[in-house]
């Protein structure tokens, strides 16, 4: 495998990825069965792009905790449940509709990261 791909991709656990991949693969399964039952027609387009945007979900995901765990840090908060689980699935959904765009930003990390790990 090449070095960058190793470094990037490979930068976070399997069982994170894993963990965060299927969390992130609700989202097009329940748009997929939306479409499925309306009158709008599936493309390869749409397949594509939610394919890419759960693939690289966890890393956005990864981008996204590590930014609040910044911020927080090791505070703890208590609120209502039914708000939390509200959040936490508003910010997930965001998570994974700009796995594009926030992607990069964590692998580029993991690859900085892993490049100063490993010299």
């Amino acid at each position: 495998m090449h070095p960058v791909i190793a470094k990037s991709f490979g930068g976070l656990s399997t069982q994170y990825y894993i963990r965060q991949f299927l969390f992130g693969s609700a989202f097009p399964v329940f748009a997929l069965l939306m479409m499925s039952r309306g009158n709008h027609p599936v493309n390869i387009a749409v397949i594509a792009l939610f394919l890419f945007n759960s693939l690289l979900y966890p890393y956005s995901r990864f981008v996204y905790e590590s930014v609040v765990g910044y911020i927080v840090g090791q505070n703890t908060f208590f609120v209502n449940a039914f708000v939390m689980l509200f959040t936490k699935a508003i910010t997930m959904l965001l998570c994974w509709c700009f796995a594009i765009f926030i992607a990069p930003i964590g692998l580029a990390y993991l690859y900085i990261r892993n490049s100063k790990v490993n010299s």
